[in-house]
């Protein structure tokens, strides 16, 4: 994909979206995770809170003592992450768990009221982060009445390590989530850029001469853009019509011209001015074929012939000698055909026979008195025709530039430049090649390849 490529930007931006969405969605869980957690934990010890603040008593010395120790063994383990503690007023750590060892909680100094319970973060013996809970109660009554402070403390590493296996077990889930996210990204491009190809289809298909105009069913985003290609298209069409119009106007007008032209040629000529009468004559033969071939430049860069169009070769062939063979040029030329029995070309009947006809013309003009013609089919369905003549040829220096309007290599021989001149119109229009080499005959050969079918 090239670097302006929409698809590109899609996958980019839906990429980066999977990847923040799924990072998003893995810390916001996380973290719902440890919240949740927390608070289980915080109302584990809350419970706990409260059997200890229900075995509390005074003794009659006046100390402060329990009816009954937590129960839980974690207690007794010198910094095993689990305390709790009794406060006096004026004197923490009256009484404490053996977990706490010679260690004393200290609680932020806020005030407490009986019966609310307070949470915590505090840092805790052996650098570690507990999660306190606290709450204030009042032993004794009348003035022997004591406030006490309890605290009941659990280490967060396990709530940590809680939290990190959930988030690596959440990993396999939220890679098969990208999977599936891509996949439907895959499609979502897929889906949403196939009006796009279908549209690349449809011009394709005008260029190729398959459809006149792009089909009007389409996204209502992509409606507007195809009107303006139709609207370009029939501008297009318009704007060819109107040129070939004003050829065929140009033709039509030097109809005239000519005919006063042949008829002085022909009344000098009897008037005893040969020479006269030919230069005007091949005055009328220049304007002419001139005329000609814009006809023909009008007709085959008007666009591409319809995708069905089918020209059998062999038998325009045969037309044309017929043609040629009653012409002085022709009728002494000893003509050979060597062709399958029947081959089509993807080109207009009219454009074959005007390029078939300039090819032929030319050989017999330039002929001793053999012209041999070859049409081979090749595996991708081309034609390629093959025309090669016994004259004197043309040098390898001019290959190149046979087929240029108006060059005529040899002044002596009558002409206008043009024949193989349209040839190239036609060729080149049709999306074909025309080249040029040195016939066995001896003279110049001629080849072309021409579509055999165009793509449907």
């Amino acid at each position: 994909m090239r670097r302006r490529s929409l698809r590109l930007r899609l996958w980019l931006a839906a990429l980066i979206s999977i990847t923040l969405a799924l990072l998003i969605a893995w810390l916001g869980l996380a973290n719902l995770f440890e919240r949740h957690v927390e608070r289980h934990l915080g109302a584990e010890l809350e419970v706990r809170l409260n059997q200890l603040a229900a075995a509390v008593e005074i003794a009659p010395d006046g100390s402060i003592r329990l009816t009954q120790e937590p129960r839980s063994p974690a207690f007794a383990q010198p910094l095993s992450g689990h305390y709790w503690q009794i406060d006096r007023l004026g004197q923490a750590g009256v009484l404490r768990s053996r977990s706490l060892w010679d260690e004393v909680l200290t609680l932020p100094k806020d005030v407490l009221t009986p019966g609310v319970v307070h949470a915590h973060r505090l840092s805790g013996p052996d650098g570690q982060s507990l999660l306190v809970r606290e709450r204030s109660i009042r032993v004794g009554s009348g003035p022997a009445a004591v406030e006490l402070r309890l605290i009941l403390a659990q280490d967060r590493a396990e709530l940590i390590r809680a939290r990190a296996n959930f988030a690596a077990d959440m990993r396999p889930y939220l890679g098969l989530i990208a999977l599936l996210l891509t996949l439907a990204t895959l499609i979502q491009i897929q889906t949403g850029l196939a009006p796009l190809e279908a549209l690349r289809s449809e011009i394709g298909a005008v260029r190729d001469g398959r459809a006149a105009r792009l089909a009007a069913q389409a996204p209502a985003e992509v409606q507007p853009l195809i009107a303006e290609l139709n609207a370009l298209l029939e501008a297009r069409a318009s704007s060819v019509e109107r040129a070939r119009a004003w050829t065929a106007d140009l033709a039509h007008g030097l109809k005239t011209p000519l005919s006063v032209l042949a008829a002085d040629a022909e009344h000098l000529r009897q008037a005893g001015q040969p020479a006269l009468a030919e230069d005007l004559d091949q005055l009328a033969l220049t304007i002419r074929r001139r005329v000609e071939r814009e006809l023909i430049r009008a007709r085959v860069r008007s666009g591409h012939p319809p995708h069905n169009t089918r020209t059998e070769v062999v038998e325009n062939l045969e037309r044309l000698l017929r043609t040629l063979g009653r012409t002085p040029a022709g009728e002494r030329i000893d003509w050979h055909i060597l062709a399958p029995d029947r081959v089509e070309v993807a080109l207009i009947a009219g454009d074959l026979l005007e390029l078939l006809g300039n090819l032929l013309e030319n050989a017999a003009k330039w002929a001793g008195e053999r012209v041999e013609i070859q049409v081979l089919t090749s595996a991708d369905g081309r034609v390629e025709i093959r025309i090669a003549d016994d004259g004197h040829g043309v040098a390898p220096a001019h290959w190149s530039r046979l087929g240029e309007r108006g060059l005529r290599l040899d002044e002596q021989q009558a002409g206008t430049g043009l024949g193989l001149a349209i040839v190239r119109d036609v060729v080149e229009a049709y999306g074909g090649t025309l080249g040029f080499g040195r016939a066995e005959l001896g003279g110049l050969l001629v080849w072309v390849r021409l579509p055999g079918m165009l793509s449907a």
